[in-house]
């Protein structure tokens, strides 16, 4: 049996989330007793909450919500890379070009260690001549292991915008610790949420035979 990689947040109530959206909270509805055969419990949180995918709706004002968006580009043959080297921007020159080796599907690592227990605020960005680069190579997914492809004080979002260009899609938030580079089998699907601008995802890859 192929090796499967976890590369999810797990979402829990110390859940670091971008500062200003909502906290991650798990709510109990009903508990098993006497009177009540079952556990009922409800989640609220921010659709950007731990590992998700950006739909276009969030960065476009006439963009696909995640219910709109198409499976495809979210599961399938991926390249996973290392970019720790990288400076504050991870640029054209930071991507071993060679290792993408035709794969439309691209992940790129930024941290030594996923940062589980605190915001970071200085998070690596991609530069937006790294994505214009993937998408003239055919490219439909983009996938980081920060909170997002721009600065966190990003007004202008260029490289979402460069995704936008390009018809690609966006994983966020992913954990790739543990994940030699190399060539896998990408499965992360968002949740089918009807005027959504993101959506939480579980998020494996599968090792090639």
């Amino acid at each position: 049996m192929n090796r499967i990689w976890d590369i999810s947040q797990v979402l829990r109530a110390d859940l670091p989330v971008w500062p200003g959206e909502p906290a991650f909270a798990l709510h109990s509805h009903a508990q098993i007793s006497a009177d009540c055969p079952v556990n009922i419990g409800g989640i609220s949180a921010g659709l950007h909450s731990g590992t998700h995918a950006d739909a276009p709706l969030h960065y476009a004002i006439e963009g696909a919500a995640s219910a709109e968006c198409s499976l495809d580009p979210y599961i399938g043959p991926c390249a996973v890379l290392d970019v720790t080297s990288a400076g504050e921007r991870i640029e054209v020159q930071d991507i071993d070009w060679d290792k993408i080796n035709g794969h439309t599907r691209v992940l790129l690592r930024s941290y030594a260690r996923f940062p589980h227990e605190e915001w970071d605020e200085r998070f690596k960005a991609v530069a937006p001549d790294v994505i214009a680069r993937m998408g003239k190579q055919g490219g439909l997914l983009i996938g980081v292991d920060t909170p997002s492809l721009d600065p966190q004080n990003s007004k202008t979002m260029d490289a979402h915008h460069q995704v936008l260009a390009a018809d690609m899609r966006i994983l966020e938030g992913l954990v790739l610790d543990d994940v030699p580079p190399g060539e896998y089998e990408l499965i992360a699907l968002p949740l089918k949420i009807a005027g959504a601008d993101a959506s939480p995802v579980r998020a494996i890859l599968r090792e090639v035979s």
